[in-house]
This record gives structure tokens, sequence and C-alpha cells, in this order.
């Protein structure tokens, strides 16, 4: 079980992540057309209560975990790195269980308090997912302190898969007996999914135990560091839970920020915007926002989170060895692949959110809410994604790098202009005041991070080339508004919404995806020698198609 490099690691969690989220979008599909958006509204607010409390269940450790693995690993303090593993486990296990007690009893309490009691139900069936999830999570925390990011990967796609499949099952059979039992079922899907996730982990870590074993046997001819090892592997769990905390408090804070937001969202909207479209047309509103807009606004942002996964450990163990060059170097590299990936996903879901909305969700209810706000939330809401990629991988760099203070103060003052700005723009705006605050957050942040960034380390990201990722953006985003003008009026070949609606999808998609990154090459803002420096698979693909881009490459560097 080698070690996964910064570039391999972040593929590896990207893909996973990306047929998680895909499996993830499809589950959507038939959840809405059997719940509807009031379903959807309780199944939302039940999910982002659940994940938020999941955050805090595992306290940050996992993160924490991974940067304290990886500087320990880097010295070759193997015993002392797989004691704190165990002191992890042991707080997991025991946060998971008050934790769904305390989900369980508070659920009635807060659907009450949000005015939407349907979601009690739902919220108590989510309930013992928590008793794995934090197990699962310090797992997959370990397995990224040792740069080992498959079985992350795995579980995240395996969780998904039972999710999915349960969820959809449970709320067809469910249906008929009440909408309540029906949402109560896709969210026990949550539960299922959890149990196939622990099982993968359990797999993972009982394959690396043999690994690390025979490697013990194999170096126990006296070896000075195995020695060290053992001596240090009596560390007392008091010591080891101060540290834990110490890094996995601020980590907790900053780690549970977007889903904190969607969840002061889920508990705000129904009470800003009853007075202004009513109660009803409220909740129908919210089940947009959570059931359409969330989870397709969070595609960009999964390779940024993947990058953040894999940069925490190589940070925390080039820092911990003084090797500021590969710290600098490594912080620019991260934040120039996350925007330069994230951008085109951003552009194409917003150049085509009309088409995309009505192909993946449809109106099936016929709601006059869902043809008024659907595009324009998913819209407004993917916007506020480019900045949310930027602050999650300049945070990851702060988090590897130990500047704890500095996330705990972004986080304080973000949330604090989220809630300002939600409740003085929500009058004025509506709903997109709300969103617009839920981006004033994410700049907020951003603007904190890369501050003390910049007052800690040297180092560039695309530098005179934002011109051209600028003048890119403005070309695209020109066309590809024409171009769904277009293929919204003249593109209707089979004269129903939905197969209509794909094709003008992947038209838009298509034409909008190709013109990146030409557009790209030809303002200079990649350039060639930006291509030598791809993962193997992308410079096959380049060479494929353009095979005397890579060539040339090569002679003007040897030249």
């Amino acid at each position: 079980m080698a070690k996964d490099s910064l570039v391999k690691g972040t593929l590896i969690l990207t893909l996973a992540a990306l047929v998680a989220r895909a499996l993830g979008v499809v589950q959507r599909i038939p959840l809405v057309f059997l719940l509807g958006e009031i379903g959807m509204a309780a199944y939302g607010i039940a999910f982002n209560l659940y994940s938020m409390l999941l955050v805090v269940a595992t306290a940050g450790i996992p993160s924490a975990l991974s940067k304290m693995i990886s500087e320990r690993t880097a010295l070759g303090l193997h015993a002392e790195a797989n004691r704190i593993y165990r002191a992890a486990l042991l707080f997991a296990g025991g946060a998971g269980l008050v934790m769904t007690l305390f989900l369980y009893g508070v659920a009635p309490y807060y659907a009450d308090s949000i005015l939407n009691p349907q979601a009690t139900l739902p919220i108590r069936a989510l309930a013992p997912a928590l008793l794995l999830f934090p197990l699962i999570a310090i797992m997959r925390g370990y397995f990224q302190g040792r740069r080992m990011m498959m079985p992350n990967g795995l579980s995240q796609i395996i969780e998904q898969i039972f999710r999915v499949v349960t969820s959809v099952v449970l709320a067809y059979m469910l249906l008929s007996h009440s909408m309540e039992w029906a949402v109560a079922g896709a969210s026990f899907g949550g539960v299922i999914g959890s149990i196939a996730a622990a099982a993968v982990m359990v797999y993972y870590a009982l394959r690396l135990r043999r690994t690390d074993t025979a490697e013990r046997a194999a170096m126990n001819a006296g070896a000075d560091r195995t020695q060290e090892g053992v001596a240090t592997s009596s560390l007392a769990f008091k010591t080891i839970y101060s540290q834990l905390f110490r890094l996995s408090i601020p980590i907790v804070i900053f780690s549970m920020t977007v889903t904190l937001i969607y969840t002061i969202d889920s508990s705000i909207v129904t009470l800003l915007l009853k007075d202004q479209v009513g109660e009803e047309s409220a909740r129908e509103i919210l089940g947009i926002l959570v059931g359409r807009a969330q989870s397709l606004a969070g595609i960009p942002i999964i390779l940024a989170v993947a990058l953040s996964q894999s940069i925490v450990p190589i940070i925390s163990s080039a820092y911990s060895q003084k090797d500021m060059k590969q710290v600098s170097d490594q912080t620019g590299k991260v934040l120039q692949i996350s925007i330069l990936s994230g951008l085109p996903m951003v552009l194409l879901i917003c150049l085509a959110a009309g088409p995309i909305n009505e192909f993946i969700f449809g109106n099936p209810k016929g709601s006059a809410a869902v043809d008024t706000y659907s595009a324009p939330i998913i819209i407004a809401l993917t916007i506020s994604a480019i900045f949310q990629i930027v602050m999650q991988t300049s945070g990851a760099v702060l988090m590897g790098m130990g500047k704890m203070r500095a996330l705990v103060l972004g986080v304080i003052a973000g949330i604090a202009v989220k809630l300002a700005a939600s409740f003085v723009l929500a009058p004025w705006l509506g709903i997109y005041g709300i969103i617009a605050a839920t981006c004033l957050c994410f700049v907020v942040m951003t603007w904190i991070n890369l501050s003390v960034l910049r007052r800690e380390i040297k180092f560039r990201v695309l530098g005179a080339r934002w011109v051209g990722l600028i003048v890119t953006t403005a070309v695209i985003t020109a066309v590809g508004i024409a171009l769904d003008w277009l293929v919204q009026a003249y593109v209707t070949p089979f004269g129903s919404p939905r197969p209509d609606a794909f094709l003008q999808t992947v038209i838009i998609c298509a034409v909008a995806g190709a013109a990146y990154p030409v557009l790209l090459m030809l303002t200079r803002t990649v350039r060639l020698t930006d291509l030598q420096h791809m993962p193997g698979p992308i410079r096959r693909l380049v060479g494929r198609f353009a095979p005397r881009l890579l060539s040339g490459g090569k002679e003007k560097q040897g030249s």
C-alpha cells in the first residue's frame, strides 16, 4: 500500500467524489418526483442538520489526525502514530453515541422551531448513521495521514451506492403510508450507506495492519528508529487528546462552515420569506434550494475538497521539516489547480442552469415556484462556489501549517457577515438576498485566509495570467448566454421537455466546455510548460489529440 503523491491522491479523491456526487444527483431525480418540493425541504433539513452534527461529533479529528499522523510518520515515530489512531477511534465511538441520542431527542423541538414539523421523523431516521460515521471519518483521516487515498475514495463510492438505492426504494415503498414516512425512508438510506462504508474501511484497515506487521518484522533486526518508536508508544491518552483537541477545535469550526451555512439557510428561509410569498411557497423555495441548487452547486468544489484532503499531510510534513520552499511551491500549485479546474464547472452549470434543471429534476408537481425560482437560484448559489473553492484550499494550507487562529477568525467573521447580510438583504431581495449573504461569507473568509498566507510565505498562483483568465471567462459567458437563448428557442426536436432539455444541455456544455481550454491556450493562461507537469493520463490525452503541442513544448524547453 504505497503512498500517494499530491496529484495521484487528488485524482483518486476527485474521481471518487465525482462519482459520489453524480450518484447523489441521480438520487435526487426520483426523490423530487416522489416527494415534491415540500418533501425535499424536510429531507434537506434533516440532511443538513445531520451533516453539521457529524462534523461536531468527529470534532475535526480526521483533519487533525491526518496532520499528526503525517508529522510522526515523517519523523519515523510509527508506533506513536498508531497509538494516536487508537485514541481517536475511542473518542469517535463515544462521540457518535452521544450525538445519535442528542439528534434523536432534539428532532421535534428543532423541526417545530423552524416551522417544518414534518422534518421530525426524517431527522430521527437519519440519527443512527452518527453511530458509525465518526469512526469512518477517523479511519479516513488516518489513511489520509498515511497518504493512502484509495480506501477513502472507494468507501465514498460504496457508501453512496447503498445510500441511493436504499433511499429511493424506501421512499417509494413508504409513500403509500404517508409523505412523512416516505421522507423518513429516504433519510434512512444514510444509515445503510454508513454500514457499507464502514465495511470497506475495516477491510482496508485489516489489510494495512498485515502490511505494517510484515514491515516491522523485516526491520526488527535492531533498527534504532524502530526502538525509538517503541519507546514513545506509551504516550498517554490524556496527552494525545490534548494535542488532538488543540488542533481539532479550530479545524471543526473551519470544516463545518459550509454545512453550517446550509443549516442556517434551512432554518431561516421559511421564517424570512413567509411574509413575502406565503408559508407554503417559502417551503417550496426552500425545497428548491436544498434539493436542487445545493446538490448542483456542490459539484465545482469537488476537486477543491479533494485537493484540501491531499494537501494537508503534504504541507504538514514539509512544514514540520522547515522545508518552506516546498510549502510555497505546493501552495501556489494547489490554488492554481483549484481555480482553473473549478471555474469551468461553475461556468457550465450557470450557463446551462435552465436545461440542466429541467432535464435532471423537471417539475413533476407542476409548481409555479419551480418554474420561477429554480434556474435563478441554481445560478446564484453556483456563482458563490468559486469563492468557496479558494476558501477551502487556502484554509487547508493554513491547516497544514498549524495556523488555526486565522481559520477561526475567518469563520467567525464570515458567519457574522452571513447572518447580518441575510436579515438585511432578505426583505429586499428575497431568497437571492440570502444567497448573496452566502457569497459574501465566502468572500470574507477567502480574503482573510489569503492575507494570512501572504504574511507567512511567498507564493504565486497565476501572476500576470489573471488577465487571460478574465478574458476567457468573459468570452465564454457571452457565448454561453447567447447559446442558451438560441437552443431554448430553436432546439426542441422531440417536443417533450426532458429530452429537449437534455439535448440543449449537451450543446451548451459541449461548446462552452471545449472553448475553455482553447481560450486558456490562446490567452496563454495555460502554457506548454504547464502541460508537461500535468498527470500522465492527461498528457497522453493531449498528446493523442494534439501531439504537436507536447512535442513543441519539449523542443522549446530544449532550445
